[in-house]
């Protein structure tokens, strides 16, 4: 499952591309590898009607200990149930992702839209949560993001799943 993938273009290039009203990334670098646990940009509504663009950290706290949850697979699950509301609704500004293959050793394969990597976003969940994420206690916004069948270009690497990726109008439907 995807637990890596990067936005290499500029935070200009994001606040356009998500077409946010209200940028709060701060002087957000373009991020060549995220990793769960790490800070990212992502775009939402605000409480005001506003799209925002801010920085969340990924992954949801796991509902029995371990390491936070990047992934939503099962919508159906209770787990994801108070977070499926449109309000905590986002998406997760990207130009590539990496699957590892299932079989030992794992071998890493990026995908992009393109090889000029442009912009494309993730569908995700995010929620507010209090505790030590990371050096930092108190509080945080967290995201995960959802995933759907592999298709015909990822399934040789990564049968089970991959991200749902969203462009142009499947944006504004998603939000």
């Amino acid at each position: 499952m995807c637990n890596l993938y990067s936005m290499t273009k500029s935070r200009e290039a994001v606040v356009a591309f998500t077409r946010a009203m209200l940028d709060r990334t701060g002087n957000q670098p373009p991020l060549p590898a995220i990793f769960p646990d790490q800070l990212a940009p992502v775009a939402r509504t605000g409480a005001d009607g506003r799209r925002e663009a801010l920085n969340m950290r990924w992954g949801f706290p796991p509902p029995s200990g371990g390491r936070p949850v990047t992934n939503i697979r099962n919508l159906a699950s209770s787990f994801w149930r108070a977070w499926m509301a449109p309000t905590q609704r986002c998406i997760v500004p990207a130009t590539s992702f990496c699957e590892y293959t299932d079989t030992r050793p794992k071998v890493a394969h990026w995908f992009a839209l393109s090889e000029e990597r442009p912009l494309f976003a993730f569908a995700g969940l995010w929620r507010p949560w209090r505790g030590v994420r990371g050096k930092e206690d108190g509080e945080h916004l967290l995201f995960a993001f959802l995933t759907t069948e592999a298709n015909e270009l990822v399934r040789p690497v990564h049968a089970k799943a991959m991200p749902v990726m969203l462009t142009g109008a499947d944006i504004d439907t998603w939000l």
